[in-house]
């Protein structure tokens, strides 16, 4: 066992690296071996190594703030996550499944809307919801690809088994972090990646690339990729150049591009205009084109979405699929997968009350002090209710907010997370994680070998987002004796 580790506390929770506190998980085994005689210090000089090799590469985000926003360095944990190769595989086939099913889902919405007509769903939620987009009715997709690009945050419970939290279909990010995440710990731990067999996440911006281009509407054999950012302001702004620059595409913001008489797309440059065939928007729906949506938006493209159902342009994701980007969706999701695909859902939902269902409201508005409340379209953990740990005025706040607007909110039993051994002060301790994988669906599906692992990094919380504290950690799928 590592020395670091000697009084390290489970206390009933599923730890991903202790199976007891003097075993390790088959994934963590070979780890254990390795830095079995590290002491504590050496540890703290690795965490040290791993900040200074992150601000030498400036991987940062920005935290927006009353006072303005904040550029902070991203914030990483040294010990990382393992979860055996085995058992990903099955994850991975979940994954798949399910955004195979959200895409269905989507096309339905803007077309047949069956599910709604079989009774499985009702229409309301989808006319009430702030993320439905008519100017998509009657769009149909090459690949079924609505939402390309999905980001499924995943939960493990005290007894170990896997749940689906959320699923991010919008503008979805992170998947920077956890490509970097990997670059520095090969610089802070070398050795044990040359004697463990850890999967590699570094061919995802040449998948990514690959899928873009698989949703080219023409002919062409060398379609134009671009990514459309809102520009060095946005939070997310590390991310989208990291990423133009793996994949060796332009990166533009909406006064580069333009769309002309045809219906095409074009890209500004030294040499005059160049076509676009596919581009990965990382704007939000309500910014995209100003002819369309918001007038004042001086981030989009005016008549992007004239050009996109004319068929001259694909994007990624599309327009409209933030309608399935929505916690009362969610709900319905194992539902979905059952209409739509013929299959038994392969990962489950986290057991879910709609505060629209009055029966559910009751039980909801009487156990308030023992769930998680979420607003139906909220992000980056705001807006929440953690009950057991709210004062009474919080808890009276959101009893009135689910009576003033039942539709917005839905409940979730206040799950143990799991935790992983993290480097605190004087030792390592246990800390509650998630995981966010990322899923690809084009003319192939893909699934990351692992993901972004968000730590909560104050000890006890449950609150993992790193705009309000969190941190991340390098996620290892190991592969095992047991998992060949």
């Amino acid at each position: 066992m590592l020395k670091s580790l000697e009084n390290y506390p489970l206390n009933g929770f599923y730890d991903e690296a202790l199976a007891t506190p003097d075993h390790p998980r088959p994934a963590a085994a070979e780890l254990f071996k390795r830095l079995e005689d590290t002491p504590f210090d050496s540890f703290q000089e690795m965490q040290k190594g791993a900040e200074t090799a992150i601000a030498q590469l400036g991987i940062s985000f920005t935290v927006y703030s009353d006072k303005g926003n904040i550029d902070r360095l991203w914030p990483f944990d040294v010990f990382p996550r393992t979860i055996e190769a085995g058992e990903w595989q099955k994850i991975s086939s979940g994954l798949k499944q399910r955004l195979r099913a959200l895409n269905r889902f989507i096309e339905d919405v803007y077309n047949e809307q069956a599910i709604f007509k079989a009774g499985i769903m009702p229409l309301q939620i989808i006319a009430s919801s702030k993320d439905y987009r008519p100017e998509c009715q009657g769009m149909q997709l090459k690949h079924n690809a609505w939402a390309a690009i999905c980001g499924s945050d995943l939960v493990r419970d005290a007894a170990g088994k896997i749940y689906v939290l959320e699923d991010n279909l919008r503008v979805p990010s992170g998947v920077s972090y956890m490509l970097e995440n990997r670059a520095v710990m090969k610089q802070v731990m070398p050795e044990v990646f040359r004697d463990l067999n850890i999967l590699p996440v570094n061919q995802y911006p040449l998948q990514l690339l690959s899928m873009l281009r698989s949703l080219c509407t023409s002919d062409c054999a060398d379609p134009e990729v671009v990514v459309l950012t809102p520009g060095i302001y946005n939070s997310a702004y590390y991310e989208h150049a990291y990423l133009a620059h793996e994949m060796g595409v332009e990166l533009v913001e909406g006064s580069d591009l333009l769309v002309l008489s045809d219906n095409y797309v074009y890209m500004r440059n030294i040499d005059g205009l160049k076509r676009v065939d596919v581009i990965y928007r990382r704007i939000d729906d309500a910014f995209m084109d100003p002819e369309v949506f918001r007038a004042d938006s001086t981030l989009g493209v005016p008549g992007l979405m004239r050009a996109w159902r004319a068929g001259k342009v694909a994007i990624a994701n599309a327009p409209g699929c933030g309608v399935a980007d929505d916690k009362v969706v969610y709900a319905y999701v194992p539902e979905m997968i059952r209409f739509y695909l013929g299959e038994e859902p392969l990962i489950e939902n986290v057991p879910t009350y709609l505060c629209d269902r009055q029966e559910e409201r009751d039980y909801v508005l009487e156990h308030l002090a023992e769930l998680v409340v979420k607003p139906a379209n909220e992000s980056g953990g705001y807006g929440l209710l953690i009950g057991p740990r709210a004062t009474a005025a919080e808890l009276a706040d959101f009893r009135q907010r689910i009576l003033n607007n039942p539709r917005n909110y839905i409940a979730q039993p206040t799950l143990n997370l799991s935790t992983v051994p993290t480097l605190c002060e004087a030792n390592l301790e246990p800390r509650h994680v998630d995981l966010r994988p990322f899923i690809l669906q084009g003319e192939k599906s893909f699934v990351t070998a692992g993901g972004l692992t968000r730590v909560a990094l104050q000890k006890g919380s449950l609150v993992v987002n790193s705009s309000q504290g969190g941190g991340s950690k390098d996620t290892w799928i190991v592969v095992t004796e047991e998992s060949i």
